[in-house]
């Protein structure tokens, strides 16, 4: 069973390191783009913002979230974006402050649901231990577009666990949201860890298999990298098609990066 309490703790590290560099970022910096189209540093912290106030809602009040649920539905395609700009429109310091006060009110929130609760999402309810990993992964993948824009290289860290597992565990929610029929049998998936270790998911004995860096399968499942510009080796064409749309996050298909633009 996951800890959430190590989980909230990896998160909170994860913040921090992002709220590190842009914390005393120039005005001219939080307006520089992002790989992300139309998206700026002050657009990607703005969302992480607004994402935590949503999930703090669904935490800590599940009661009002079917109102959130019905706003997405009259907002359509650009809920996400709509967030983000107005966001984006607010002094760097509000938005920064902002972000800080709700990921802390958040991670209270998320330690207090009661064992075996389920929290309400845009997509199927999770467990405070699996939106905990959620925002984890979300707030990795922001802050490496946020590392990208600045021209900053992030070291990868034993963090990348919990996004790397919640890589094998969407797999079929990835296939999914294309409308596809995910594959019967599961893959294995054996990743090399930053400490120099292996991480395993699957049985060890599936027919088809992912090989490569624990880092460039969490920059595919997050869809911040193409798979043509990483390590990653797909051992059937099961896996092959997998790496092709995998998705992390929650929503319609991502447009993904195109290859050779991290090459």
């Amino acid at each position: 069973m996951a800890d959430l309490g190590v989980i909230l703790g990896d998160l909170d590290a994860e913040t921090r390191t992002i709220d590190d560099v842009v914390a005393d970022l120039p005005a001219a910096d939080w307006a520089r783009a992002t790989p992300a189209a139309g998206w700026t540093v002050a657009h990607q912290i703005a969302h992480l913002a607004w994402t935590d106030r949503k999930a703090l809602i669904a935490a800590a009040h599940p009661e009002n979230w079917p109102a959130e649920v019905e706003e997405l539905l009259k907002a359509g395609e650009t809920y996400v974006d709509d967030g983000a700009a107005a966001g984006a429109e607010r002094p760097p310091r509000e938005v920064l402050e902002d972000w800080r006060a709700g990921r802390s009110a958040l991670a209270e929130a998320l330690a207090a649901v009661p064992a075996g609760q389920k929290v309400p999402w845009y997509g199927p309810p999770m467990s405070a231990a699996s939106m905990a990993t959620a925002r984890l992964m979300e707030t990795w993948a922001h802050g490496q577009d946020v590392f990208d824009a600045l021209g900053l290289v992030r070291e990868p860290t034993a963090r990348l666990w919990h996004i790397a597992r919640f890589g094998t565990r969407t797999r079929d929610f990835a296939y999914k949201v294309h409308s596809l029929a995910p594959p019967a049998e599961e893959f294995r998936v054996e990743l090399g860890a930053p400490d120099g270790t292996t991480w395993t998911f699957g049985p060890e004995d599936a027919e088809q298999k992912l090989t490569g860096s624990a880092l460039d399968f969490c920059l595919v499942v997050t869809q911040r990298r193409h798979p043509a510009d990483t390590d990653l080796v797909a051992h059937g064409a099961g896996v092959e098609e997998w790496l092709t749309i995998a998705q992390a996050f929650a929503g319609p298909p991502g447009e993904g990066r195109k290859p050779g633009q991290f090459a």
